[in-house]
């Protein structure tokens, strides 16, 4: 029975068999990534069997299957696709990259193209927009400092809506824009936009840092590139997601100020009369020991406040038959922690992408509008005075009343000489003065992607922005300078000013690539065409003693004051050619090489064009027969670049001749005065942009499959044709023209690795950290000069005063002053008694007096030439402004649900000029204003061995190292703790993913610098960097957020 039954399934099988082979069909399919980018070496098997294969180099397979069988698609660093055969002879199979990314496999936005990051040759990083968007803010530049090596992100402080200024790689110019190009959805803006983007709608951000990744952009690359892109539908059902939260905010560090007894104190000191001292301050019986009692005003708690910040987003996205879609909208209503100041953003955007003609035809269209509202005043407000800032009455206005009144309600204090002050009540000026900015700005791009064969393909884009700027200031009469006095020199009237200016452009960019694969041959050809135009135009108008307040703005036009009117307008194109090549053997041995050849209106004919090579090569060592069985290396490379790129940045008619008039300009005609026109500038034809030549060498480094990943990068970025002002022959009729005459280099090591400490099924923990270092030094200047100077227009008496150099051989932006050496002290005089009783100082052998009238107390300067005098050829480098180094640590933790992580941010090396202390440790000049809390210990008769200068300080009004600080700082920038709550909870209500969580911002900072923050900058230029006056101070922010999927 065994044996029929044997028998019988045998055969039964040998009549099946062909039955079977019968039903099975050959399917030949191809495997793309979210790009379209094809996917060599996925492995291809039928699911239930053991039937498989891989695709090709061009990403195709070839299998047998049953019209019920499942074809599963599966990759590293890719998510698993499985598709039904059915009826299907060819098969498209996208994979979707997985939420946790195997590095090399992360595809890298390298201009006009993108490339996987195992095939890169120069110097590209990314950020981690997983670690960065757990903290809620509100212009994404503002979480990228101490995220990516080589890349510094600084403010000029604390402002609402305020722009951030990102350096790659150190300052490449002098005197033009440091800024990189910013290329966002394929537009290229040479100035950041980034306050425009909502930080949820950035799918990803891509910083090109070495030549040969920036020289495709040519004259616009020298100083980096930062490429944006949004976000695009993904496949599934429509997704709705909401994010919103909620900020408290307050000010992160107060300073301290003298007390009531400690000011009336120090005005003991100052005022030569006692008689006028009592007649001011010892009123109604008041004594100097009834001030330790008095009331005392805090200006500081009454000018800042805590703020709320409320931020809306929603959004749709998804994939309906060949069309990708997502639409987002947003709401930001931010209050600042100085009372009446506010930013509101509205923003909206939409992205729609289609397939057309079998997917050989692509076209994507996306659009952006946002409106940004700032209402408050800049505390710094680009101050000419001293007194003019908001800060100087915040911290200088009178902590105590002897008049008895309520100084919170006057206006001004009446102690005030307002001849030499125009301090004026802080709090009544926040709210008095109108100040509001609005920013328009609205961006269109097109696409159209058509692949004329295999693997040829024709891109087209075309892109307009228009950003619309307005900016009111209005003053009524409780203002500084609308409130009539007969001695306010500052005295305008009810008066007003208003600005507008619009710049629009437009843009085509075309491009043609070609790639093939041949027996472990790769190559990927682009070349393109592309044109660009900008135009702008601005208009103001200020108006003063108008007669009706009450209509504000609206009132502008009827004023007994004569009105001032300006206007200006402006263009220019750049047309371009650029082509590049991508080579790689058996994806182990690379070559890149490119080219780009700009026109630019901005330069005469003769310069015109400027042409920008690059070359790279890069050896994937890792992938050598020796080293592929390494159990410890996982991906190793070596890269090395050359590449040229310019900097283009400067104005759009540098080169050409300019004229200029006023009403000093006169010439008779017809027995009348006309107006004239006089030559301001000198045509120069020569005028070019400023050139830059990297070298890059470059290791990448993956280590036990991936747990570990290092890159280190060293580079030389030399740039010449600096734009300097050269001193011209007095028969030129000039003194000076605009020359490409400077030389810069800038030299660094940039070094990041990236760690999965611990990765178990609950419980993961993953660091990063990077660090970099820059020195730029300046190599050539104008002819015979040393070193350029540079003064700081803070107040009148500063208005020439140089405050930094920036000598040949030595780095751009060094402070420079006095070295001071601590006080005078009475043993360095012999002190006599002359006819009139009055004490005479006579300097002791060796001691160099600042002046004759020099005094124990006094400030004591270095005599560096040791000539027996103190003057200006005894100034000298007594700071750094810009960093030695610069970088940051990232630690995140999951736990199942619960996720935490911390980002410290640090700076080291770099100096601060603090010029806040110049003047609020310092009264030379300045009765009835407070001082600093560290100046109570000041020099004086009681307090003979301090080195802080005594009150009436002959000598104090220079720059000198006393008001240098280091500016070295670690800060925890950020710290977030959430929670994802599981998906079966959230079935009922129908909500695929939620996450809730809290952060801060900027909780701890560790530095020895005494101002508010360490970070600031009020006068953020190259040669200008570290410098402290009344800044907008910077907040501590604490957040809750809500995060919903539908």
């Amino acid at each position: 029975m065994k044996t029929l039954n044997l028998k019988t399934i045998t055969v039964l099988l040998i009549l099946l068999i062909p039955t079977l082979v019968l039903a099975q069909k050959k399917v030949s399919g191809i495997v793309l990534d979210e790009r379209g980018e094809t996917l060599p070496g996925v492995n291809i098997i039928i699911k239930g069997t053991s039937r498989g294969t891989i695709t090709d180099y061009d990403g195709a397979f070839s299998i047998a299957a049953n019209s019920d069988e499942v074809v599963e698609a599966s990759f590293m660093g890719f998510e698993s696709r499985e598709i039904l055969v059915g009826n299907q002879t060819k098969i498209e199979i996208v994979l979707r990259e997985a939420s946790v990314q195997i590095q090399e496999l992360e595809v890298v936005a390298v201009g006009y193209g993108d490339v996987r990051r195992r095939d890169l040759t120069g110097a590209i990083a990314s950020a981690d927009l997983s670690e960065i968007t757990k903290i809620p803010v509100n212009n994404i530049a503002q979480s990228l400092g101490g995220r990516i090596a080589g890349v510094r992100v600084s403010s000029d402080d604390g402002g609402l809506g305020n722009n951030f200024s990102i350096t790659i790689r150190g300052t490449g110019s002098l005197t033009q824009s440091t800024a990189p190009l910013y290329i966002i959805d394929g537009f290229p803006l040479e100035s950041s936009n980034l306050g425009a983007l909502n930080p949820n709608d950035i799918e990803s951000i891509d910083v090109l840092k070495d030549a040969s990744a920036t020289a495709i952009y040519g004259s616009r690359g020298a100083n980096g590139v930062v490429i944006i892109s949004t976000k695009r539908g993904i496949a599934g059902r429509p997704q709705i997601e909401y994010n919103g939260n909620v900020t408290v905010s307050n000010i992160a560090k107060k300073q301290e100020l003298l007390t009531g007894y400690q000011f009336v104190e120090l005005q003991k000191e100052i005022t030569m009369d006692y008689d006028v001292f009592a007649e001011n301050y010892l009123r109604d019986g008041r004594t100097l020991e009834s001030y330790k009692t008095e009331p005392v005003y805090d200006w500081q708690d009454a000018i800042y406040r805590t703020a709320i910040t409320n931020n809306h987003y929603l959004s749709l996205s998804g994939v309906q038959g060949n069309m990708q879609y997502s639409t987002s909208g947003s709401y930001l209503n931010q209050e600042g922690i100085i009372v009446n100041s506010s930013l509101n953003r509205y923003q909206g955007r939409i992205s729609l992408d289609q397939k057309l003609y079998e997917n050989k035809l692509r076209v994507r269209i996306i659009s952006n509008a946002t409106r940004t509202e700032r209402n408050g005043a800049d505390p710094t407000g680009g101050a000419t005075s001293v007194s003019n800032a908001l800060m100087y009455s915040v911290w200088g206005y009178r902590p105590v009343s002897p008049s008895g009144k309520n100084l919170m309600e006057e206006l001004y204090d009446d102690a005030i000489e307002m001849t030499e002050d125009y301090r004026f009540n802080p709090v009544l000026s926040a709210y008095n003065e109108h100040r509001k900015t609005i920013t328009d700005n609205l961006s269109i791009n097109g696409m159209i992607e058509y692949d004329i064969i295999q693997n040829l393909r024709l891109r087209t884009t075309g892109g307009y922005q228009l950003v619309n700027y307005t900016t009111e200031e209005f003053n009524n009469s409780k203002t500084r300078t609308g409130f009539y006095h007969n001695k306010n020199a500052s005295y305008k009237g009810v008066n007003a000013y208003y600005s507008q200016r619009s710049t629009d452009r437009l843009l085509n960019e075309n491009t043609l690539s070609y790639q093939f694969r041949r027996k472990g041959h790769n190559v990927n050809l682009l070349g393109g065409i592309t044109f660009q135009k900008e135009s702008y135009y601005a208009h103001d108008m200020t108006s003063t003693f108008i007669t009706n307040e009450i209509f504000e703005m609206a009132g502008f036009g009827r004023s007994s004051g004569t009105p001032s009117v300006g206007s200006s307008k402006g263009e220019n194109t750049l047309s371009s050619y650029l082509a590049r090549v991508n080579y790689n053997y058996k994806y182990k041995y690379y070559a890149t090489a490119s080219f780009r050849a700009d026109g630019s209106s901005k330069f005469s004919p003769k310069n015109r064009w400027g042409y920008f090579p690059s070359a790279s090569l890069a050896w994937t060592f890792s992938r050598e027969d020796f080293l592929k069985e390494s159990n410890i290396l996982t991906n190793g490379r070596l890269r090395l670049s050359y590449g040229q790129t310019g900097n283009n940045r400067v104005d759009n008619y540098a080169f050409r001749g300019m004229l200029t008039t006023g009403d000093n300009y006169l010439y008779p005609f017809d027995s009348n005065k006309s107006i004239a026109y006089i030559p301001s500038s000198m045509h120069n034809e020569s005028l070019k942009w400023e050139t830059t030549d990297q070298y890059n060498v470059g290791l990448d480094l993956g280590l036990w499959s991936d747990r570990v990943n290092i890159v280190v990068d060293y580079y030389i970025k030399n740039t010449r044709d600096l734009l300097l002002q050269a001193d011209l022959a007095p028969s030129s009729g000039y003194p000076t023209s605009i020359m490409n005459i400077g030389e810069l280099q800038n030299r660094g090591l940039e070094f990041s690795i990236q760690t999965k400490n611990i990765q178990t099924k609950d419980f993961q923990w993953n660091s990063s950290f990077n660090i970099s270092f820059n020195k730029n030094e300046i190599s050539k200047l104008n002819d015979d000069q040393v070193a350029m100077t540079r003064s700081i227009y803070w107040d009148n008496q500063y208005r020439t005063m140089p405050a930094y150099i920036s000598p040949i051989g030595r780095s751009a932006g060094l402070m420079y002053g006095f070295l001071y050496e601590g006080t005078y002290k009475k043993e360095d005089f012999n002190i006599t008694v002359n006819d009139n009783g009055a004490e005479v100082y006579t300097p002791k052998e060796g001691v160099v007096l600042y002046s004759k009238e020099s005094r124990p107390g006094d400030p004591r300067y270095r005599d560096i030439n040791n000539d027996g005098v103190i003057n200006d050829n005894d100034k000298t480098i007594i700071g750094q402004g810009h960093p030695i180094a610069i970088g940051g640590l990232n630690n995140s933790f999951a736990y199942k649900n619960v996720d935490l992580s911390f980002f410290f941010q640090f700076s080291l090396g770099n100096d601060i000029l603090n010029a806040n202390r110049m003047v609020f440790e310092n009264p030379h000049g300045r009765r009835h204003t407070n001082m600093f809390a560290a100046y109570a210990d000041r020099w004086t008769e009681n307090n003979p061995t301090s080195d802080i200068p005594r009150s009436r300080a002959v000598g104090s009004q220079e720059y000198s190292s006393l008001y240098i600080e280091d500016g070295s700082f670690i800060r925890l920038k950020s710290l977030s703790l959430g929670y994802n709550f599981q998906p079966k909870l959230l079935l009922r209500l129908h909500i695929a993913a939620a996450r809730i969580a809290f952060s801060a911002e900027n909780l701890l900072t560790f530095t020895s610098y005494s101002g508010n923050d360490p970070e600031v900058s009020t006068r953020n230029t190259v040669l200008t960097p570290g410098f402290d006056w009344s800044p907008y101070p910077r907040s501590r922010n604490y957040s809750v957020s809500l995060n919903l999927t539908f």
